[in-house]
């Protein structure tokens, strides 16, 4: 059973707001192009990895942010 917990609308806007920030999403990028062209190192690797997880986490959260507040994402 889920427990429920109330919170300030501003509080579920604000994760609903979640992105990475511009300079990592731009670094995210240029990792995704670089693999695709097979020039990552080792490194580079785990960090694209990373990255990836961490937008897919904040991905998650802002979806359910949103669906508490009724909205879809754009």
């Amino acid at each position: 059973m889920a427990t429920v917990v109330e919170a300030p609308v501003t509080l579920v806007e604000a994760v609903a707001a979640l992105r990475l920030p511009p300079r990592a999403d731009q670094h995210l990028q240029g990792l995704m192009d670089r693999n695709t062209e097979g020039a990552l190192t080792a490194e580079e690797k785990e960090e694209l990895e990373a990255l990836v997880e961490l937008s897919e986490t904040i991905s998650l959260v802002r979806a359910q942010a949103l669906r508490v507040l009724g909205r879809t994402p754009r």
